[in-house]
């Protein structure tokens, strides 16, 4: 999941050792990062990391590093770049038109370093450190926040062969909107949502009778 106050799209450099040694060895809750300036401000350059704007301006993962943390052992060569993709990371909507990557463990670690590191964003860049409340980052991209945050919780994106959410934007600006085969699962993806800071409001759709759900950002 290659989220981050900016850390969208392109190529990375290629991380060193050194660095990947500095990632391993985050803090597995906050992310906090220990180094040396030059070698932290190397890790912001390569967007796998973030300095707080306040004192004492310590040094955390972005989403991106948390999935490089994630990684196993060995599973990413010293020689080939980190891609930061598109979005927050692969984030899945349920709107794709091939049919999604395999699900299982390192998928799980995936979702589980991108929701982890906007829990952190928001911690960081939220006035008085809210984590209750979506952070810029998520305001900016409304689909793939949401889609992390139902994935994170165990909810299931669809696919061909597949019932599961959707995420679409809505007609209205600044929401998004949640679809779900059942009425009960609508239910759920909005409880989900409600959960991870969004405001969520239910509704109809008059011309299929099937419901859905609007979701925008709460405000702090």
């Amino acid at each position: 999941m290659s989220v981050g106050c900016g850390t969208i799209g392109g190529m990375a450099k290629p991380t060193t050792a050194a660095q990947r040694r500095i990632i391993a060895e985050a803090d597995p809750v906050t992310g906090r990062l220990r180094g040396t300036e030059a070698q932290l401000t190397a890790l912001v350059r390569l967007q796998l990391a973030f300095r707080h704007p306040r004192p004492p301006h310590a040094y955390f993962l972005t989403p991106a590093g948390h999935r490089v943390r994630e990684e196993p052992a060995g599973a990413v060569p010293e020689t080939a770049p980190v891609e930061a993709e598109s979005g927050v990371f692969a984030a899945r909507t349920g709107t794709e038109q091939d049919r999604p990557g395999e699900d299982g463990p390192a998928r799980a670690r995936e979702v589980r370093g991108a929701w982890l590191g906007i829990v952190e964003m928001r911690r960081m860049t939220n006035p008085g450190g809210d984590r209750e409340t979506p952070c810029a980052w998520e305001r900016a991209h409304q689909v793939r926040a949401v889609a992390i945050a139902l994935e994170a919780a165990g909810r299931t994106p669809a696919g061909p062969g597949r019932e599961g959410y959707r995420v679409v934007d809505a007609v209205q600006p600044d929401v998004v909107e949640v679809r779900e085969e059942t009425s009960e699962g609508v239910r759920a993806c909005g409880a989900v949502l409600e959960r991870a800071g969004w405001l969520v409001s239910e509704h109809g759709d008059a011309r299929t009778g099937r419901r859905y759900v609007l979701v925008s950002p709460r405000r702090a």
